[in-house]
């Protein structure tokens, strides 16, 4: 092995060496990141949710979707009896509105036959909120710390909350069909609406914007989770159908490659290893890769081949077989660009070429007389070339 190469390898592995010790040496910096995943033990994951589910719902059975709402309430639906053949609460837990609008539509059809559908999010699908005739407003993310209660649960108690919270809530309810279950207060001000019910067909559809309360971080600090056990307590007894990002095919893919780059020393010294090797490749390559000759591109002689045919017919004199080519080429391309038939070469195919063209008719009239004049006259001179070609031509596009 040559010895300028070996050396570059010892160096980057020093370097790769250095940055991995310093980085495990400094304190890891907390995840903030609000993902909403069972598997995640982050702050704003829902680990612990997860673990305590079968007590927070009272030993009710929990069924976790691993396919979208649509895909999987449409198949339990039984198009005879006019009824699901499982009824219950649909469950979903997110930052942000994840639902596709075929399953905004089952999940309103579902409520609609006398089941529950509860939501977390920050946002909510459009569809849903014009159905129900409600309007949100605010913004995802905050610096103050805001104050939760709830109107029948928790008479009287507030949780201040802090970590992961938004400041999106109600603006516009129903008040015929929704009433409003819990409140929150941002700086000891106005209270807002954050948590309501709405009457939808035989069932029920609750939302709430604030999914912190379920997290990982809430649940283990303090009371918090007093108020997370008031929310879920709002779903009837039966079976819950709980999806959130991670029970999703192809959600949380355990990959070795998915691993190193979610741990930041890893993934620095991942893509250094990629950036190294590619430096020294190209410069590598650039040493030992020969000449390459240049070659010029083959030349288009079609055109010196046509003008080689037409100075020979015309050496020749033969002016009948130029008029016959001309008037071959130009059919052509009035079948081929404009779909008009050309066998026969009367009026109506005058008015058919005039309409798509554009063409002045007297033009058209006059190219379609000198073609079918010279097709079977084969005493033709020089003049007669010319004057149909300037016919022809004057109908190019």
């Amino acid at each position: 092995m040559n010895r300028k190469l070996t050396l570059y390898i010892v160096l980057l592995a020093l370097v790769v060496g250095i940055i991995i010790v310093i980085d495990a040496s400094r304190p890891k910096p907390i995840n903030w990141s609000p993902t909403y995943s069972v598997r995640d033990k982050i702050p704003l994951g829902l680990y612990v949710f997860d673990k305590e589910a079968p007590n927070l719902f009272n030993g009710d059975s929990i069924e976790r979707l691993d396919r979208t709402p649509y895909e999987f309430f449409d198949a339990l639906y039984d198009y005879e009896a006019k009824q699901y053949r499982g009824n219950g609460t649909f469950l979903s837990i997110s930052n942000v509105n994840r639902l596709d609008p075929e399953s905004v539509k089952e999940l309103l059809y579902f409520a609609e036959h006398g089941n529950t559908v509860f939501l977390s999010m920050k946002d909510f699908p459009g569809e849903l909120l014009d159905t129900l005739k409600v309007k949100i407003k605010g913004f995802d993310f905050i610096k103050d710390s805001i104050y939760l209660s709830l109107n029948e649960k928790l008479t009287g108690r507030e949780y201040h909350f802090n970590e992961g919270v938004g400041l999106t809530y109600f603006d516009s309810i129903d008040t015929l069909t929704t009433k409003v279950l819990g409140y929150q207060e941002v700086k000891r001000k106005q209270k807002k609406p954050n948590f309501i019910s709405s009457r939808f067909g035989n069932g029920t559809i609750l939302l709430h914007t604030q999914p912190a309360a379920f997290s990982n971080f809430h649940l283990l600090k303090g009371d918090h989770y007093q108020y997370t056990q008031a929310l879920v307590s709002y779903i009837p007894q039966g079976t819950v159908y709980w999806q959130t990002r991670h029970f999703i095919a192809g959600e949380g893919s355990g990959s070795l490659l998915r691993y190193i780059l979610k741990q930041p020393a890893l993934k620095a010294a991942f893509w250094l290893s990629i950036f190294a090797l590619f430096i020294f490749i190209l410069f590598n390559a650039k040493r030992k890769q020969r000449i390459i000759p240049q070659i010029a591109p083959l030349r288009n002689t079609t055109v010196d081949f046509a003008k080689t045919i037409g100075n020979l017919y015309y050496q020749e004199g033969d002016h009948h077989t130029i008029i016959e080519k001309k008037i071959i080429y130009f059919l052509e391309h009035i079948r081929n660009e404009y779909y008009i038939d050309t066998y026969s070469l009367d009026d109506a195919f005058v008015e058919k070429l005039h309409l798509k063209t554009g063409k002045p008719i007297e033009d058209i009239q006059k190219a379609v007389d000198l073609i079918n004049k010279h097709r079977l006259d084969f005493a033709t001179t020089e003049a007669d070339v010319i004057a149909i070609n300037k016919a022809i031509e004057k109908l190019r596009i």
